[in-house]
């Protein structure tokens, strides 16, 4: 649970982070990760050497042999802020730093070491230095729930978008995504732009929160820690904060991948995933030569948005199912690759939902307009009736501030989803209402909530234009009666 003494502790940290001179909310979530992972290498060992110590054995490969017993958490911490910095600037007899060291673990210290090439250790002052690891030790990370919600708020502190069209999904809407897909025992899921990781973990927490019991099966706990989540990212830095987060949340080894999903190499990614949860870059738009020739096959177009969705239908298995937020322009474009993609997805595949979500849920990030598109890849079709929700509240005010508000439609959009047999009496007039496929092929595969949408106008009925007259002719008589009065009280 994530508690008011957690955050103010986090919220120090990151103060110190900037005064200190590193203002760059991601350079500053990746060297507080950097020294969340130094920590957490060192519990790992700690642990192994009291199991060994109980039955008299030696751990076989220590992460941290005795000559680097300098570079362990519990030791330098008690350093002085100089001989501290010199551990992590200037090599060791052989070579080494804390932070290079940590950057040679690779796989035996988790998915997160894997992806440290490149990485750079930017702490620039043994006063800083101290500061955040004196601070971060204070921290209790006593289980996962903990550890999980402070790298959540850590995550929350990301205020600026990135560049094509990337910007962290609100936690919440992630959340009602994973309700409505409710993640299965077998299923393979998979972000193909993953970011920070923030589907895959949701996914995991609504297993933890809803399915405990299938811990209990040794199969599944080997399938949730290595092949039920995979996530797609391109970004290094991102690759490994997705890496800690989902290492924080409890999934050990997830399949990270680290190449850019729409590329030419990217070819052998064909339907091997159960359940796509994704928010894709939008308003990107790349060359032709770099995009995998399979998708352009698929649609013909350089939008990004596009182009993702027709990497998730090769993605997908038979019977996978999608959920994938998209720009509006994606509902109503009018270009070829438009129409092309709406037609593959209602007349080929199942599209079973859209939910259109008011442009300030991204706030402040971006104010673009966009929705959720739920379906599911059957190669022969299967739409019968596309369920159309339009949410207007999601629980936060839809300006900059996007400070918690009572309404909040996503309760009600999760509940009746999941109850949609008992849709086909609504009207359109109602919030929520089910469409025919004939209907949205008749309106050129147009999937834009205001094609169907009917709206009421109420009547108003004004008093003739006499009437109106004699009523201002009263009132000014009456003001002049009371003008009169209080110049006699004057006077």
């Amino acid at each position: 649970m994530m508690t008011g003494e957690l955050k103010s502790q986090v919220d120090k940290i990151w103060q110190a982070f900037w005064t200190g001179g590193i203002s760059n909310p991601l350079t500053v979530i990746e060297q507080f990760t950097f020294l969340l992972f130094l920590r957490r290498l060192d519990e790992s060992q700690l642990l192994e050497e009291k199991k060994a110590n109980l039955i008299g054995s030696e751990i076989v490969s220590p992460l941290y042999p005795a000559e680097h017993e300098a570079f362990r958490w519990h030791t330098f911490k008690h350093n002085d802020p100089e001989t501290m910095f010199d551990l992590f600037s200037k090599p060791s007899a052989d070579g080494l730093t804390v932070f290079e060291h940590m950057k040679q673990l690779g796989s035996g210290a988790g998915i997160f070491a894997q992806y440290m090439k490149g990485a750079t250790f930017m702490i620039p002052t043994p006063k800083l230095l101290d500061q955040v690891v004196q601070m971060i030790d204070g921290i209790k990370m006593d289980d996962r729930d903990t550890k999980g919600d402070l790298y959540e708020y850590l995550l929350s502190k990301i205020a600026t978008a990135g560049t094509n069209g990337q910007f962290r999904t609100p936690r919440h809407i992630i959340q009602m995504m994973v309700e409505m897909m409710q993640p299965k025992q077998d299923d393979r899921i998979c972000d193909p732009s993953c970011g920070t990781a923030g589907f895959l973990v949701a996914a995991g927490e609504y297993v933890h929160e809803h399915k405990s019991d299938w811990f209990y099966n040794a199969d599944f706990r080997d399938h949730y820690n290595t092949k039920m989540f995979t996530g797609l990212e391109f970004d290094a830095t991102m690759l490994r904060i997705g890496a800690m987060n989902l290492q924080l949340h409890g999934i050990e080894n997830p399949q990270l991948i680290a190449v850019d999903a729409l590329s030419e190499g990217n070819a052998d990614m064909r339907e091997k995933f159960s359940l796509i949860l994704a928010n894709p870059p939008f308003k990107g738009s790349l060359d032709y030569d770099g995009v995998e020739s399979s998708l352009l096959k698929t649609v013909k177009t350089k939008k990004t948005e596009l182009l993702f969705l027709a990497l998730m239908l090769r993605m997908l298995k038979i019977g996978g199912r999608c959920a994938v937020i998209v720009p509006d322009g994606v509902l109503f474009g009018s270009s070829n690759a438009h129409k092309k993609l709406r037609e593959e997805i209602v007349a080929n595949q199942k599209l079973e939902a859209v939910i259109s979500m008011p442009s300030g849920v991204f706030k402040p990030y971006a104010g673009v307009s966009t929705a959720v598109l739920i379906f599911t890849k059957t190669n022969h079709g299967g739409t019968d009736n596309v369920w159309f929700y339009d949410m207007q509240a999601d629980g936060y005010s839809l300006d900059d501030k996007r400070a918690p508000i009572a309404d909040n439609n996503i309760p009600d959009i999760i509940h009746r989803f999941n109850q949609r047999d008992q849709e086909t009496e609504r009207q359109r007039t109602e919030q929520s209402f089910l469409v025919p496929l004939a209907e949205i092929k008749a309106n050129d595969w147009d999937l834009s909530i205001n094609r169907y949408k009917e709206i009421v106008y109420e009547e108003v009925e004004y008093a003739p234009p006499a009437e109106i007259i004699a009523q201002i002719e009263t009132l000014d008589a009456e003001r002049g009666k009371a003008l009169k009065v209080l110049k006699g009280l004057l006077g």
